[in-house]
């Protein structure tokens, strides 16, 4: 197949090499003077974990382009969640029919969150991966797990196309039936975790303070009022974070979950990104229902980059 992956972020590049190694071709849209900066390589160290766990060192050659064509057997989009509307705007009158998978998280509804595309051209999944990139370096990995919604009416040939796809670079996908509530439970859960890294100042950060997970236990607590609100199912993962008491929460989650030398926690550690976004969603959608969240307000209030991320979005 013919690939092209919206943005050159770390989930893009880690599946886009994995797809290229089984023989795809693969893409990657930038914006306008990214091409010149990314460059037309980027330096890989990475752990592949689709057969054992095996780690990737090299410099890897990509192809950019600044402008975007429909001539492409699939487009997908993992971008940050708060560039998800830009991105949906530009691909409507510059991707044709061409069928796009995205491959990220999501609060607003899903119909609401790729306006003005269709419905019936999209399907939406999310990845098994993370870490980070600096200056041209991106360090993380990915699993052989991913996870992609069972198919809606008339997105069939875009599910199995998909599906396809995947399989042919040796992933396993797990079928979500309910992706919209699987989604809202997930982005809660980043939320949740997010109000600890803005308390102590980066990701890598959480996992050397103790009381990280147990806060994060708390934190989701509060959350959960918002889910049910919504008309959310609360999941079994959102469910353990509040029935597990804090402290023992705390202990499975630092030595087991994310215990040293794990796949989850390095993805933890080598993130760079600023958080903030899932927070400042999950409280906006609070005061609209009238449920307080003091945890997540006070953390988001208190930090210094909250004010950028308002108005980054506004």
């Amino acid at each position: 197949m013919r690939i092209l992956f919206f943005g050159r972020g770390v989930i893009s590049t880690q599946y886009a090499w994995a797809f290229e190694k089984a023989g795809h071709t693969v893409e990657f849209y930038v914006r306008k003077g990214r091409k010149e900066t990314f460059g037309s390589n980027i330096e890989l160290e990475m752990w592949d974990a689709r057969r054992g766990k095996q780690l990737i060192k090299e410099s890897w050659n990509v192809k950019l382009h600044e402008e975007m064509s429909p001539d492409y057997d699939l487009i997908i989009v993992s971008v940050n969640t708060e560039q998800l509307p830009e991105a949906a705007q530009l691909l409507s009158t510059a991707a044709g029919n061409t069928p796009v998978l995205i491959f990220n998280n999501v609060w607003q509804d899903l119909k609401s969150s790729i306006s003005p595309l269709s419905m019936n051209n999209v399907v939406f999944g999310f990845p098994g991966g993370g870490g980070g990139i600096a200056d041209n370096r991106l360090r993380g990995g990915f699993l052989k797990m991913l996870f992609l919604e069972k198919p809606r009416v008339g997105t069939e040939h875009i599910n199995n196309k998909v599906k396809e796809l995947f399989e042919s670079a040796h992933f396993k996908i797990s079928w979500i039936k309910d992706m919209q509530n699987w989604l809202w439970n997930h982005f809660a859960m980043n939320a949740a975790i997010e109000t600890e890294v803005l308390k102590l100042g980066s990701f890598p950060a959480l996992m050397n303070h103790s009381d990280s997970f147990a806060n994060v236990g708390k934190n989701m607590r509060g959350i959960i009022p918002v889910l049910k609100a919504r008309g959310a199912k609360i999941d079994t993962i959102s469910l353990l974070l509040t029935k597990i008491p804090p402290a023992l929460l705390g202990m499975l989650f630092n030595k087991v979950i994310f215990a040293k030398g794990s796949l989850p926690r390095l993805f933890i550690e080598y993130n760079n990104s600023k958080a903030g976004f899932a927070v400042l969603e999950v409280v906006r959608e609070a005061k609209k229902l009238g449920i307080p969240l003091p945890r997540l307000t006070v953390a988001f209030e208190n930090n210094e980059q909250h004010k950028a991320i308002e108005n980054s979005i506004s």
